[in-house]
């Protein structure tokens, strides 16, 4: 039908467009991937992306200084290491691209070209930032492009293996993320290592302390015997107070029973004398 028809051609206008953009789109990254200092750039902003997604940022830097006054793209900075990885990006296109177009007979003298190029970029990588104590080997060259990794990889492994040898390490994006990944496992775990020192130095402060109250709850049991021993021993003194004085209290409660009711010999003498005198003032005189 009409209806129909007109959806299908506005699918077809739809996908036109689409396309226009991407080619677009296309045009303007070869314009980018063309000049080398916009190319330089756009391999250092992916590698900062990969870095800033993956990392805290007190754990790396852009642009930082090293100590000879060179400036790598990144150092990364591992926790409890010392020194700083450095990652510097490349991006050797052109010889890529020349060999990759260059004809079957030019293709030695191309790849010669890619394996030169890559050589002086790790020399110049190993020269400038690899400072004895204070960067950690090896550093990192950084290749924003799976496809001239994999060809460094199939045409230059004995390059590659040169710049291993050399303590620069060639990476990917892909394979620069997994190394990200493993630094940042080794951040995980020292971070770890660094709490479990802290759990043991509390560990050891608390059972510091335990063995400070131990000691003073024995100082305390001591005392407590000694008061206790105290007490008793003024209870015992007590108890012997508490005897003498009813011991004494019966002596004085007997005495004044005993004045009333008995009667001393010397009072039995005076009262008969008494008696006697009464006896002879009552008798009347013979005159």
């Amino acid at each position: 039908t009409i209806g129909s028809t007109g959806e299908r051609l506005s699918i077809i206008d739809q996908a036109q467009q689409n396309i226009s953009n991407l080619s677009s789109q296309v045009v303007s990254l070869q314009e980018i991937l063309s000049d080398k200092q916009t190319r330089g750039a756009f391999g250092q902003e992916r590698m900062e992306a990969i870095v800033a997604d993956q990392l805290a940022p007190t754990h790396y830097e852009f642009q930082s200084t090293l100590s000879n006054g060179s400036r790598p793209d990144c150092v990364i900075r591992v926790p409890n290491v010392k020194g700083v990885i450095v990652v510097d990006s490349k991006f050797p296109l052109e010889a890529y691209e020349a060999l990759r177009e260059a004809a079957e007979a030019e293709k030695r003298a191309a790849l010669a070209r890619l394996k030169a190029d890559v050589q002086k970029h790790v020399k110049d990588i190993a020269e400038k930032y690899l400072i004895p104590g204070e960067v950690q080997t090896p550093a990192i060259m950084f290749v924003p492009s799976e496809s001239i990794y994999a060809e460094l990889h199939i045409s230059c492994s004995d390059m590659v293996q040169k710049a291993r040898r050399m303590q620069v390490v060639i990476v990917s994006p892909h394979v620069f993320m997994l190394a990200i990944n493993t630094i940042q496992s080794l951040m995980r775990d020292a971070k770890m290592r660094e709490q479990a020192h802290r759990i043991q130095a509390a560990v050891v402060e608390l059972l510091q302390d335990v063995k400070r109250l131990g000691e003073r709850v024995g100082n305390l049991r001591s005392h407590f015997e000694r008061t206790s021993k105290d007490i008793a021993e003024i209870e015992t003194s007590m108890k012997r107070i508490e005897t003498r004085a009813t011991r004494i209290e019966q002596v004085e409660l007997a005495l004044p029973d005993e004045a009333v009711n008995s009667d001393p010999p010397k009072l039995k003498v005076i009262q008969s004398g008494l008696r006697a005198v009464n006896a002879a003032d009552s008798v009347p005189s013979s005159r």
